[in-house]
């Protein structure tokens, strides 16, 4: 995809447009952070995400785009990303990755938060703090005029110095009229395009506790660490502005 397929935001019509979908993905990861507790199934979770967009008249992003087979991803421990819901039920001390993106009214919004089921030991306590923290600084470097690496280097930097792992096969991207547009958004530092007024991307750190390195799982979707380490993953959508960045999904 080339620079002009990027998708930004230049009417007020359109901004609210996509602020109502991050409406919908904000609204669902609160009410699934409120049901996480040991022995839901991660099948019960993505039937409440299901209802909150039904409510909205939203759809699931990753159904529309990839027949994916769950309404969200929920991964857990070890599991970095695009997790299958299915009939796991959680455990007290695990760490579970709830990934949603809904679209409404032709637009895309997306977001991630990590959530202790129950107690959790301490590094997994500091893993998902890290993840937390590695987003804040990049969307303090989330600026127009900047180029799109600022952001790795400042999600890296925080990462790594609170002694974590980057997933660094693992990014964030350009959203706003389909799930998955350009540019990239890789969360360590590296030689990006420049970040335009009224671009859409998302942030999203995708960490480990151990080295970093990820592979597919057999089921096609899910994303390990290879080490089995457990990972933690925070995101938002945002529109790129010359001073702070406008949250869609907070």
């Amino acid at each position: 995809m080339c620079e002009d397929d990027r998708v930004s935001i230049d009417h007020p019509d359109e901004l609210a447009a996509l602020r109502a979908a991050g409406r919908v993905v904000a609204e669902t990861l609160r009410e699934l952070a409120r049901r996480v507790r040991p022995g839901v199934t991660t099948g019960e979770l993505d039937r409440v995400a299901a209802g909150v967009f039904a409510r909205h008249g939203a759809r699931s992003a990753p159904q529309l785009a990839y027949d994916f087979p769950g309404t969200i991803c929920i991964s857990v421990d070890d599991e970095c990303v695009h997790g299958i819901p299915g009939p796991r039920r959680l455990r007290d001390g695990q760490l579970v990755k709830l990934d949603v993106t809904a679209e409404l009214g032709g637009y895309y919004a997306d977001a991630c938060r990590t959530v202790a089921v129950g107690r959790v030991k301490p590094r997994e306590q500091r893993l998902a703090a890290a993840a937390q923290s590695a987003l804040r600084r990049g969307l303090d470097a989330a600026r127009a005029g900047a180029n799109v690496g600022a952001i790795g280097a400042a999600v890296q930097q925080e990462v790594e110095r609170r002694g974590f792992s980057v997933c660094a096969e693992l990014t964030g991207h350009g959203i706003g009229r389909s799930i998955h547009e350009e540019p990239s958004v890789p969360n360590v530092a590296w030689d990006g395009p420049e970040l335009t007024d009224g671009l859409v991307i998302t942030i999203e750190p995708i960490i480990a506790a151990g080295a970093g390195d990820v592979h597919m799982t057999d089921d096609g979707w899910t994303v390990r660490t290879d080490d089995g380490s457990p990972s933690a993953h925070f995101e938002h959508t945002i529109v790129i502005p010359e001073s702070a960045p406008l949250l869609v999904t907070a």
